[in-house]
């Protein structure tokens, strides 16, 4: 369990970056395996979502998180009773206390977003494609809708792939420098065709250039904790045929 010191002082908020210990899953998920789309027993990834419930400290009915599929869309909870588990979408955002919002993540970023001002809470699942295609911008549009000023919220990225053990194609550097020639900062070349990628400090830059100036990092890398967090690369590395999900979770109480 991970915690952001900028958000623990904010007495009427939980928040979590949990890590792969303390569930009941066995083999490639043990233990706290929370990702329903893993090939885990769904018995013991609805109890491990229960152990989070619990320690979170909302109804197991209220520990809400989407259908991740690397996109750039927001979800937006604005009255409890249309409130919906397992939306399609990469991040969360809303005004509704004793909800628990979450993202899974192995080796992308979980990142949380707190206005204490306006009591927003907002949390983010972005890969390099969230990422590049503006899950940060929406997300910061969203709260700024919510007539939050960019001053006030917090953000708090989580554990993810450190750059060295991120190796990408030249296709995905070529994606990032047709955006902007800039980006080529975030990428140290391997050989002709292999890059490592800067993810995290991508995701900073991003929230910089938004005016987000309250930023903390969690820097842990996913895929050298093999004992702490699931890793998809990692999973690639070590041939085995799937893989567990870490769950990061935000509520206002």
């Amino acid at each position: 369990m991970f915690f952001s010191q900028k958000l623990k002082k904010f007495k009427n908020l939980k928040h979590c970056f949990f890590s792969r210990n303390g569930g009941v899953s066995e083999s490639v998920f043990k233990s706290l395996n929370c990702g329903t789309a893993s090939h885990d027993d769904k018995g013991n990834v609805l109890r491990n979502l229960e152990i989070v419930s619990q320690s979170i400290g909302c109804k197991n009915e209220n520990l809400i998180t989407l259908n991740q599929i690397h996109s750039n869309k927001v979800i937006y909870f604005g009255e409890r009773h249309l409130i919906k588990n397992k939306l399609t979408g990469d991040a969360i955002v809303t005004k509704i206390n004793k909800v628990g919002i979450g993202v899974l993540t192995a080796d992308c970023v979980p990142i949380f977003f707190y206005d204490p001002k306006n009591e927003v809470i907002g949390c983010i699942h972005s890969g390099w494609k969230g990422a590049l295609n503006g899950i940060l911008t929406n997300t910061v549009d969203k709260f700024i809708g919510l007539n939050s000023k960019t001053e006030n919220i917090i953000a708090a990225i989580g554990p993810c792939i450190k750059k060295n053990n991120y190796e990408v194609e030249i296709d995905l550097y070529e994606k990032f420098i047709s955006k902007n020639k800039k980006n080529n900062i975030f990428f140290e070349k391997k050989d002709k065709n292999k890059f490592l990628f800067d993810l995290r400090g991508f995701i900073n830059n991003e929230l910089q250039n938004l005016n987000i100036k309250q930023i903390e990092n969690i820097e842990i890398d996913t895929f050298s904790k093999k004992n702490t967090f699931f890793s998809y690369r990692r999973s690639l590395f070590d041939k085995e045929k799937d893989y567990g999900r870490c769950i990061s979770v935000i509520l206002m109480t």
